[in-house]
């Protein structure tokens, strides 16, 4: 507990007694857990305290960074090396990447817990979070229980497929606790950046913590494109509302988040380019590199790693989304999502339905589109060619009403959505610790 010193107390006029030595006064409730979008109030030191390095504080951000940005990289790789090879053993090297992405990201908030417990200024202190009479940052701790969760998956999914099989499905119960893990080591990058930038007051720092807020925002939009990959990613599925619908759940929550959180003057459309630029880096890359599949059965001949599909072009929606936070001003949140919800869901409409139609066609079939690749696993068919569970009336066309109920419903969705992140945002603005 914190000892600190009452003022001094004045003699009355006249009288020669001498003043009272201070009185110590123990403040029983400072060494309660603060909060974290509580402003930094250092206690008062007792003596002058060194102000903290820079350089000690900002490596273990940028290890972090790195580290997620190898899982994301290492939850591409596994998904293309489970549809090119296919699961021979719970050692491959997207496993180790993904594994060590998450020991490295671990380590360096460990230790910046340690440091700032034992060894940290009164500053770096009123900065931390308290846990177990340990103190570090916020997005230290979360990162830390993303690290233990992704290690506990690893022999949970080992076990599964030994005794269920060599599934190739993303929506496994251990593929969701390790996602549950990665998401939460990405996210715990994001908030150290962010208390960071709440901090900076130089122009160029804060500059610089924006754009790496950004990019760590860009992984998170990739890790949620990665989960909900069967079911919005497919170009056979962009005729249809459920298509639009589950990017509504996923994307405007955390579009609408990184707007209103970040410094940049388009944050969302910057974090849309990071999570085009990291997909298009893995599908042109995965294409180089020759593979063959070694599990039954196999339908389809694969010749090179298979890549993720082209990346959906949120950017468009993302850019009127920053437009509409930066014009919104003081109005109601939940007008402004009813904006944001529906530009979202109708220009994500107008952009994917024309384009499914090319990426469908011969002409994306190349390694510039990646077109037209399929599995290992896949029997071939004409139905790899047409859009799937289209709503048609009885003559065999397009349903207009039912498909007019289904944008609707993910009108409503997106609607949600982004208000949820509009929430989420402006907690994000205020984290300082």
């Amino acid at each position: 507990m914190d000892v600190l010193y009452a003022p001094p107390v004045r003699a009355r006029p006249g009288s020669s007694a001498p003043l009272p030595a201070p009185v110590p006064h123990i403040n029983l409730w400072s060494t309660m857990a603060s909060l974290a979008t509580d402003p930094p109030c250092p206690d008062i030191p007792e003596a002058p305290v060194a102000l903290p390095s820079r350089a000690a504080a900002a490596w273990p951000r940028v290890a972090v960074l790195l580290s997620s940005a190898a899982i994301v990289a290492g939850i591409l790789w596994d998904i293309s090396w489970h549809k090119s090879i296919g699961r021979d053993t719970f050692w491959t090297l997207p496993h180790l990447l993904e594994q060590l992405g998450a020991i490295v990201a671990g380590v360096s908030c460990g230790w910046m817990v340690l440091r700032t417990t034992f060894a940290g200024a009164a500053s770096e202190r009123a900065e931390s979070v308290r846990f177990w009479g340990f103190r570090g940052p916020l997005g230290a701790w979360v990162t830390i229980w993303g690290t233990f969760v992704m290690i506990t998956s690893a022999p949970f999914d080992d076990w599964w497929h030994n005794a269920y099989g060599l599934d190739v499905k993303i929506m496994s119960p251990p593929h969701m606790v390790l996602a549950v893990g990665m998401i939460a080591v990405v996210a715990g990058g994001m908030l150290l950046l962010l208390a960071a930038q709440n901090r900076a007051t130089r122009a160029e720092e804060v500059a610089r913590l924006a754009r790496a807020f950004t990019f760590a925002g860009g992984l998170l939009i990739v890790m949620a494109a990665t989960m909900i990959s069967e079911y919005a990613s497919r170009p056979n599925t962009m005729h249809r509302p459920h298509f639009y619908q589950v990017a509504a759940i996923a994307f405007p929550v955390l579009l609408a988040a990184i707007g209103r959180a970040g410094r940049l003057r388009y944050s969302a459309t910057a974090a849309a380019l990071v999570y085009m630029a990291i997909i298009l880096a893995a599908m042109w890359i995965l294409q180089l590199f020759p593979a063959e599949a070694r599990l039954a059965p196999i339908y389809t001949p694969v010749t090179h790693m298979l890549p993720p599909e082209f990346p959906l072009l949120l950017v468009v929606p993302a850019f009127v989304m920053d437009l509409l936070l930066r014009r919104s001003g003081r109005r109601s949140d939940w007008l402004l999502a009813a904006g944001l919800g529906a530009a979202f869901v109708l220009l994500l409409l107008g952009v994917q339905w024309w384009f499914g139609e090319f990426l469908l066609s011969p002409a994306a079939r190349n390694w510039v589109f990646a077109g037209d690749q399929w599995p290992y696993m896949v029997r071939p068919g004409p139905w790899q060619h047409t859009f799937w569970s289209v709503p048609t009336d009885a003559g065999g066309r397009l349903d207009l009403a039912a498909f007019a109920r289904g944008i609707g419903w993910a009108v409503a969705i997106a609607i949600g959505s982004s208000r949820a992140g509009l929430w989420w945002g402006a907690g994000m603005s205020r984290v300082m610790r």
